[in-house]
């Protein structure tokens, strides 16, 4: 009996041998590795590189910063998993320029895109085997755009302005407060092409120093009142067709308190934006060089994930290049002066001559 488990052991033995003797293929885990490492480097511009080849239109992705990178060995490969964040450059896709040669565009998303890739390398070669961004506006090639469904609306746009003035007016006049509020902050906003078009907004208010009974209305004295804070959040339709003769109609439903404090869906409306006013009638007031300075830098990379003294792998990498947001320009005292009129000329007609 003995024998036979002796014999039945051996011949275990001797099948693990030959299968062990065969050439086998393992993955060891991945280590995390310094993200400005050179080889890192290398590797992203690879991605990147591959993922700029596979768009079809637009501008070619930059490199904006290295999040995380780990390596393993596979053979004679080494295997680099990363994560790093990227922009749209100033150079069009198709063109020759690469992306190394190009600067971020301007007008270009304020939050940088979020990349994933594994990457081969074999001493001089490099493959990408697999590379992922999420871009805001990516568009599936065989689907069609959806007629009549919500689109959202740029924080700066002029189509804003009506339906926020019309939701507003429309809780200062049926609100229990003793003050008028004014518009803080926009959350989101959608337009959608029913019988005509109808918006959906997410915002919040402020209350302001005008008391309902010395003010009808909110003018631009309705400032914030920096004594009694308050403020309160709302949910409003507002549909509105001009073409109709008709006043814009608005449903709403408020809240108390600010917008939730989540930074994927809230949006400042821009320095010395408001919807109850056209123009800026006033020219800025004059700020030192000091604070112009500051103001100035405090609009480049507000987005960057971290210096590289964060982590003891220098992760995330510091930005590429900074990132210079393009901003409307202020209107200025010359802009808002009416021309003077010309000069009459003797002899020369003038607009007295074709009254009758």
């Amino acid at each position: 009996m003995r024998s036979r488990v002796g014999l039945c052991v051996l011949a275990l033995l001797c099948l693990h041998s030959s299968v062990c003797g065969q050439e086998a293929v393992e993955i060891p885990p991945g280590v995390l590795i310094f993200c400005d490492d050179p080889s890192v480097a290398k590797a992203v511009s690879s991605a990147l590189d591959k993922f700029n080849e596979q768009m079809s239109s637009g501008y070619k992705l930059a490199l904006y910063q290295i999040l995380t990178a780990s390596k393993s060995e596979n053979g004679s490969d080494t295997i680099y998993a990363l994560q790093f964040t990227s922009r749209r450059s100033d150079c069009s896709v198709g063109g020759t320029k690469h992306w190394t040669d190009c600067n971020y565009l301007p007008s270009g998303s304020k939050k940088p895109f979020s990349c994933n890739a594994t990457v081969y390398v074999r001493e001089t070669q490099t493959d990408t085997k697999q590379v992922d961004c999420m871009l805001d506006d990516y568009v599936v090639p065989d689907r069609a755009h959806c007629m009549g469904c919500p689109e959202d609306i740029d924080e700066k746009s002029e189509d804003l302005k009506v339906p926020l003035s019309v939701s507003i007016s429309k809780y200062n006049s049926i609100s229990d407060s003793t003050h008028l509020f004014n518009f803080h902050k926009l959350g989101f906003a959608t337009r959608q092409v029913v019988a005509g078009f109808r918006f959906q907004l997410r915002y919040d208010m402020r209350k302001t120093i005008c008391a309902k009974a010395e003010n009808k209305e909110l003018g631009e004295h309705c400032v914030p009142d920096n004594e009694n804070v308050e403020f309160y959040n709302c949910n409003s339709t507002v549909d509105v067709a001009p073409w109709r003769l008709e006043p814009p109609s608005a449903q709403i439903q408020c809240e108390p308190g600010p917008l939730p404090n989540m930074d994927f869906f809230s949006r400042r409306r821009p320095p010395g934006w408001s919807p109850l006013r056209n123009v800026l009638l006033a020219s800025p007031s004059p700020t030192s060089p000091t604070k112009a300075v500051k103001d100035e830098s405090s609009e480049e990379d507000t987005t960057a994930s971290g210096t590289s003294g964060d982590s003891p792998f220098h992760c995330p990498s510091k930005p590429w290049k900074p990132f210079k947001p393009s901003k409307p320009a202020a209107p200025t005292k010359a802009t808002l002066e009416l021309p003077s009129p010309n000069p009459a000329i003797d002899g020369a007609f003038s607009d007295a001559d074709l009254l009758v």
